[in-house]
């Protein structure tokens, strides 16, 4: 079930006024539901079931230290992309060993921190890398534990920012060169295998990828294990696709996919190996459960083209620019009248600068709160002070209270 309904005629996060929130707090403002992320996280878990995993929550779609605390507090992994992720994660709590760090560009200082702290694993992204780790953990007189992330030419048929398994992406190592990678890795004192990753994009809108991944590791891990090598974990990566369409509709999670669907699939595929399953979810846990309050700053026509500018901007939510993403946009009292197309704009000198064009709305007039939908993953974390811009202030919405879990931004 979805966190933001109506009551009566007003917008709701788990029956607590949004409208309140905002009154207190001001706006621009993201308010997020702890029940519903929870809720998210604890079915993916059961969807896994008895088979050995680890379920490591991305913390590029949400890094708010609270959201991260209560996910490691109720025994979620991590899978960071960098060196201010490591430690986020580590400072939420989660143990190191359940702790998985991907990314293309690792700098030295993060491949010694993460081998310092003892995390799960690092998961390599080319030879060179792997290269440059041995020597790392060789001078630190320490061994670094390795899984290679697999480039398995797999079309998710996305977004082309978000497709990152494809041979023509930066991501990941050839499958042909991977096996070379092992076999050199295996005679390196310094190195420890310990899995094989993969991740193909994010905003997958179909099963049928997970399969492909599974199959292609599975396969993968039968032949390292025929030339010595064994496996201790598949990372299959993450990215289920949400719903950003109908966010009040009645159902499950407003997923693309059906977690357990794909994991009565996947599981069986794995079992095979005896390895420990790795899934690396972040949207599908928190995009859902989170909105972008903005308040009407002004309205005005020209040429027929009617505009909302409000006083959230790109710099709060830069999906719709960046990507083309469209969001929900709902007024938090509903409003009476046909709705007619509307571009919802920010303050920011760019023509890129929008939340939703030819979005349909009941008329709106200054001073109306609207709320950006499923703003609960790459809203925060994308945010930045252009136009020196303070990012805006996070609310957590937990047993029909609420708090400030980041407070709003002062750039100067």
């Amino acid at each position: 079930m979805n966190s933001f309904r109506y009551s009566g005629k007003e917008l709701t996060c788990d029956g607590v006024s949004v409208a309140r929130i905002a009154a207190e707090v001001g706006t621009p403002a993201y308010i997020y539901s702890l029940a519903g992320i929870e809720a998210n996280y604890d079915r993916i878990d059961r969807a896994i079931g008895a088979y050995p995993h680890v379920v490591c929550y991305a913390l590029k779609a949400n890094s708010n230290p609270e959201i991260l605390r209560r996910l490691a507090a109720r025994g979620a992994g991590a899978d960071v992309v960098s060196g201010g992720e490591l430690r986020l994660a580590l400072q939420a709590g989660f143990p190191a060993k359940k702790i998985v760090y991907a990314g293309v560009g690792k700098t030295d200082a993060e491949i010694r921190l993460a081998i310092q702290a003892g995390i799960l694993a690092l998961n390599v992204e080319s030879r060179q890398e792997l290269e440059v780790t041995a020597q790392i953990a060789q001078e630190m007189g320490q061994t670094a534990p390795v899984a290679l992330r697999i480039n398995p030419d797999i079309d998710i048929e996305g977004h082309p920012y978000l497709t990152t398994g494809k041979s023509a992406n930066k991501f990941g190592i050839e499958m042909g060169e991977a096996k070379a990678c092992y076999l050199w890795a295996a005679k390196q004192p310094s190195i420890k295998i310990v899995g094989v990753h993969c991740h193909v994009g994010s905003m997958i809108r179909k099963p049928d990828p997970f399969y492909k991944s599974a199959e292609t590791l599975a396969q993968f891990v039968a032949e390292l294990k025929s030339a010595g090598i064994e496996m201790e974990h598949i990372d299959l990566g993450g990215g289920f696709g949400v719903d950003y369409e109908t966010v009040l509709a009645d159902q499950g999670s407003c997923w693309l996919i059906e977690p357990e669907a794909v994991m009565e699939k996947v599981v069986p595929i794995l079992q095979e190996t005896g390895c420990e399953l790795m899934f690396e979810p972040g949207r599908s846990i928190v995009g859902p459960h989170g909105v972008l309050m903005t308040r009407v700053l002004y309205t005005k026509e020209t040429k027929g083209k009617q505009f909302a500018i409000v006083d959230a901007a790109m710099n709060d939510l830069i999906r719709p620019s960046l990507y083309g993403a469209r969001h929900e946009v709902l007024p938090v009292m509903q409003g009476e009248g046909a709705a007619e197309p509307i571009d919802v704009v920010g303050p920011i000198c760019e023509s890129g600068d929008f939340l939703a064009k030819d979005y349909p709305l009941t008329p709106v007039k200054r001073g109306d709160l609207l709320a950006v939908m499923t703003a609960g993953a790459y809203g925060y974390t994308l945010a930045s002070n252009y136009n020196t811009r303070g990012r805006g202030v996070e609310v957590l919405v937990e047993d029909g209270g609420w708090y400030v879990i980041r407070e709003r931004e002062n750039p100067v």
